[in-house]
């Protein structure tokens, strides 16, 4: 898969590149213990430092990253960054706008009479042909202060301009700094065809199958990771 990002001519050495998902761990991760006492178990067990699914979830895809920090003080929001004269005529120059709160009203994404964000994108990003983008909340990280909204966009077709990430802030005491560099978006591609569904009773086989599986897990750890886990490629 060729992934191609873009940019004004006049940003190419100003932005934050788009980097790796796994480049993107965060500290909190990286500090936490791979295992920890459990009062239920009465023993030591694995935290999610060493669940596979958990990890490769968050190392999927590539993150696009804030531009430049981004100031909350008593719910606004502000930033100090001049930019050039730009190529493009109608680029943004912002790194977020905002939706009306009407546009989310009714959703489980409606907080009061907010407005959602939407960070705004200074990359566009083309697919190889079949394949859409999906965007999601970076996976895991429920430390940021915003939720994105996910979305789907067939990037292969629609790549000439940006594409902007709607999120709705979920943490209204927070005052702080939104760093330069901070993942808005964890995206990967997926293909455009069409699923089929197919639902059968498990054959002899398959019970066989699941039997032996299942008493391997039951018997220690590791058993995913050794024997079925795809090797990540950079």
């Amino acid at each position: 898969m060729n992934i191609i990002f873009r940019c004004d001519p006049a940003l190419i050495d100003l932005l934050p590149r788009p980097v790796a998902a796994k480049a993107m761990l965060p500290d909190w991760l990286r500090r936490m213990a791979p295992r920890a006492e459990s009062a239920v178990h009465q023993r030591s067990i694995r935290t999610v430092k060493q669940c596979p699914p958990f990890v490769d979830a968050m190392t999927h895809g590539f993150v696009l990253l804030l531009p430049c920090d981004v100031t909350v003080k008593a719910g606004q929001f502000s930033w100090d960054w001049p930019l050039p004269a730009l190529t493009v005529p109608g680029h943004p120059r912002a790194p977020l706008s905002f939706h009306v709160p009407e546009q989310i009203a009714g959703s489980p994404l409606a907080h009061g009479g907010r407005s959602a964000l939407k960070f705004n994108s200074f990359w566009t990003v083309e697919l190889d042909a079949g394949w859409s983008l999906m965007a999601v909340h970076p996976v895991n990280r429920d430390d940021l202060p915003f939720r994105l909204v996910t979305g789907l966009v067939d990037a292969d077709r629609f790549n000439d301009v940006g594409i902007n990430f709607p999120a709705v802030w979920i943490d209204p005491a927070f005052d702080g700094v939104l760093p330069r560099g901070m993942p808005v978006a964890q995206c990967y591609p997926v293909p455009r065809e069409v699923m089929t569904l197919s639902c059968e009773a498990m054959s002899a086989e398959r019970v066989a199958a699941y039997e032996t599986v299942a008493t391997k897990i039951m018997a220690g750890p590791g058993v995913y990771r050794k024997g079925y886990r795809s090797k990540r490629v950079s």
